[in-house]
This record gives structure tokens, C-alpha cells and sequence, in this order.
């Protein structure tokens, strides 16, 4: 015990000594060194002398008090080892104090060409008002409203959100950017865009960066989150990459310590959204580990080229997570046609929406309700924008 309050007593003044001002605590003052004996330094002269004077009469009752121990006066207590019990707590709840104000070591900073970002079609902050920018914003809401618990139910981890495909080349990838980026937009909330996609990780690339450890090497305890998070000048987006390629990424992913990192993600910030760029969900068995432990999932569709029976297979392996948000993707709009939402229950719940004000092609959601009580379909038509049912 003592060990530990001189610990304590050596970092407080350590703490002190930097300028951080810590509580003053009371400790009892030391007992005055033992008086030495007259004489002692002059040798055997001196002893002689001291017998020679008549010895003082003892006192009549009383204890009689013991000798001093030889080399007793030399020894000083230590402040620390004075401490009472209740000092002593005192001083661990102020170490405790002082070092939760300590500065912590900061991610690396980043700086993304926003012009070349927006002339590739993402969404960046502070751009003019476009039609894609509005087709974001209504496609986050209810993602932000089951974050914030005023979805149908509550949502364990409700900010761990998946955004995946049944193949590649759906825009699951274009997608998880931009909604990162408009998440970011948010008055009130923060936004890590992780690169889920340990086998082809497209997120560094898109924005223009170079590839770097990450989310992998996390995993392997080679990295501690300061090591590899990437702060942006996008105020409130930060980005984990996936890290170097593994052979055992699956592994990784379904390990313990991808459950206590997510689970540490999501509790750490309240007022962090987490995204994920997950692999395709019919081409490793990555993105079904990694759906086991998210709150949302949002599957991008492209439209007029993925078979219905495609969409139907995709999810059927993540029917376990309890909100399932269908996108369309690549929607070919009419002129005129205005906007509009549809939005049905499957199992779970889901949305689609569809936007448009002109011709063209739209990268948001068209309507693909899910309906339970929608009539199959054939397993060879593609999903089409406003066309059959999908049913689940």
C-alpha cells in the first residue's frame, strides 16, 4: 500500500511540476528528527565527558520511554507513507482527475481535394444545393431517427451502419461515401467511415488517398485507433481504412476482439455514426460476419441489372439484423416526374425512396417496397424502378 501511495505522491508532484493544477492535500506533519546525543561527533572525548556528568534522576511513575534505535535519526518518512487512508483516496481519485485531463496522442490529419471529389459526383460540404445533395438528406433521416431512438423499435447499436450489395459494381461503395458525407453535414452528429472491404477496399482511393494501415491491423493488436484513424478537413468525418490484405481477414472479422472494438465504437461517442463499406454479401462471407454485429443495413440495388431472385438471395443472409433499408441505385427517371417516397414492412422493416426533377439518371433509391404479402416474382426479370414487388 505504501508502495503504491509513494507512486501516487511521485506523479502528483511530476503533475504539479508541469503546471497542472491538482487539489492540495493535507498530510500530518513528520515527527522532528531524533535529537542526537552531545558529543556524539567529537569522538571519544566527548563520551568521556558525558560520563563524567551525574546521570538525571528518573522520573518517579510513568512508562519509561525507549531507547532510540542506532541510525534511526538518519532515516526520514516519506510524505506518502504518512498518508492516512482517506488521503490516500483522496490522492488516487486526484491522479485519476489529472490524467483524464492529460492531452491525448491525435490521429493523423488528412486533407481531401474537395474539388476533385465533388467533379466525381460526391456530395461534399458546402457545395450548391443539387439534386443528389436532397436525395441524401431524406435518405439518412431515417437512419439518423433509429440512431436517435425515435425509429418503430429500439435498436441495439443502431449507430453501426452497413451499407453493402448483393455483387460488385451495385455503387455500394459510391454510396457509403456520400452518405458519410452528408451524415457529416449534421449540426449535432459525427461520422466514422470505415473501409469494411478487406479484399478490394475502394474508400482511400475514391477520396484520393493512399493506402494505410487500418482496420485489420487493429484487429491483430499491431495498431493501437490513434495509429490508423484519419482525420479530415470534412469537419466531423474521420476514416478507418481496411489495412493490409490478410489471409485470415474472415477470421479476424468473427474474432473477439472485432466484437469488443465494435462494441467499444459504438458507446465511446454517442454522437457518432459509424458507416461501413462492407464487401458484396454473394461474394465472401465477410460482409455476413460483419452484418451479425450491425444495428442497420442499407443494401444498394443497381437498377435494370440485378435479377429480383439476386436481391432475394442477399437477403436472406442478413435476416437477422433488424432494419434493412433497400436502395435502388442508378435510376432511370422521366421528366416531370417530381418527388416521392414508397416505403413497406418486410421482416424487420425497410424503406425505398425516389427522387427526381428531371431526366437523367438518379444514384439515389426508386421505390422497391418490401412486402410480405407481395406476390413472388420471377427469379429471372431484374429489379426495376416502380416495377414488381420484391418480396421477402
Amino acid at each position: 500500500m505504501s508502495s503504491l501511495i509513494e507512486q501516487a505522491a511521485k506523479r502528483l508532484e511530476q503533475l504539479r511540476q508541469a503546471g497542472i493544477e491538482v487539489p492540495e492535500i493535507d498530510t500530518p506533519a513528520a515527527p522532528p528528527p531524533a535529537a542526537r546525543p552531545q558529543g556524539a561527533a567529537a569522538g571519544g572525548a566527548g563520551a568521556r565527558a558525558a560520563a563524567a556528568r551525574p546521570a538525571a534522576p528518573a522520573p518517579a511513575a510513568g512508562p519509561i520511554a525507549p531507547a532510540p534505535v542506532a541510525g534511526a535519526a538518519a532515516v526520514a518518512p516519506s510524505p506518502a507513507a504518512s498518508l492516512s487512508p482517506a488521503s490516500a483516496t483522496a490522492l488516487a481519485a486526484s491522479l485519476a482527475e489529472s490524467r483524464r485531463h492529460e492531452v491525448q496522442p491525435a490521429s493523423r490529419k488528412v486533407d481531401l481535394d474537395l474539388v476533385a471529389i465533388a467533379a466525381s459526383g460526391i456530395v461534399t460540404p458546402n457545395a450548391p444545393r443539387t439534386r443528389m445533395a436532397d436525395q441524401y438528406r431524406v435518405i439518412k433521416r431515417p437512419l439518423i431517427a433509429n440512431v436517435m431512438g425515435k425509429g418503430a423499435a429500439s435498436i441495439k447499436h443502431a449507430n453501426l451502419i452497413m451499407v453493402t450489395s448483393a455483387l460488385a459494381g451495385e455503387g455500394k461503395s459510391f454510396t457509403a461515401i456520400n452518405l458519410a458525407m452528408s451524415i457529416a453535414a449534421e449540426l449535432d452528429r459525427t461520422v466514422m467511415l470505415v473501409d469494411a472491404d478487406v479484399a478490394r477496399p475502394s474508400v482511400l482511393r475514391v477520396l484520393g488517398l493512399p493506402p494505410g494501415a487500418g482496420l485489420l491491423e487493429l484487429l491483430e493488436g499491431k495498431a493501437q485507433m490513434t495509429d490508423v484513424l484519419l482525420r479530415t478537413n470534412v469537419d466531423k468525418l474521420t476514416l478507418l481504412p481496411s489495412g493490409s490484405p490478410h489471409p485470415r481477414a474472415t477470421e479476424l472479422l468473427a474474432s473477439d476482439a472485432m466484437v469488443r472494438m465494435l462494441d467499444d465504437m459504438a458507446t465511446r461517442y454517442p454522437d457518432r455514426i459509424i458507416i461501413f463499406d462492407s464487401p458484396p454479401l454473394l461474394l465472401t462471407t465477410e460482409s455476413r460476419v460483419l452484418a451479425a454485429h450491425m444495428g442497420q443495413i442499407v443494401v444498394v440495388v443497381r437498377a435494370d441489372s440485378t435479377l429480383q431472385s439476386t436481391v432475394q438471395q442477399a437477403l436472406a443472409t442478413i435476416e437477422a439484423c433488424p432494419v434493412k433499408m433497400m436502395l435502388l441505385n442508378m435510376v432511370r427517371v422521366e421528366s416531370g416526374s417530381g418527388y416521392g417516397y414508397g416505403y413497406g414492412y418486410g421482416y424487420g422493416y425497410g424503406y425505398g425512396y425516389a427522387y427526381g426533377d428531371g431526366g437523367g439518371v438518379s444514384t439515389a433509391a426508386a421505390p422497391v417496397p418490401l412486402d410480405s404479402s407481395a406476390p413472388p416474382v420471377r427469379g429471372t426479370d431484374p429489379v426495376r424502378a416502380g416495377g414488381d414487388k420484391l418480396k421477402v
